[in-house]
């Protein structure tokens, strides 16, 4: 029997960059930006993955790259991100739906 390690115990790829719980922001303290920087941000470091992911796709089709699966993974890891950004985007949608046609 295979036992899994626990979240906390897997790789860095695991973690999800700009989110710290070291200090809860408040909306009265001023500090942070709050929820929309961190989409901001995610949404730089989503872009930064999908032209990485590019990159290396076009130093393969060049005959440049060195490493087949650092290719492989980036790209992987670019689409990932994508469908995970989509997920968001559809779950957001539909609680913002439910949100507007709750009866009061």
């Amino acid at each position: 029997m295979t036992v899994v390690p626990p979240v906390g115990a897997l790789g860095p790829e695991w973690q999800i960059g700009g989110l710290t719980a070291a200090e809860p922001v408040s909306a009265s303290s001023g500090a942070g930006g709050g929820f929309g920087d961190v989409l901001a941000q995610q949404i730089a470091n989503l872009t930064e993955l999908q032209e990485h992911a590019a990159s290396a796709s076009q130093s393969l089709a060049n005959g440049t790259a060195t490493d087949i699966a650092s290719v492989v993974t980036a790209v992987e890891k670019a689409q990932l991100a994508m469908q995970l950004a989509g997920q968001i985007r559809t779950k957001g949608s539909e609680a913002i739906n439910d949100v507007f046609h709750t009866q009061i």
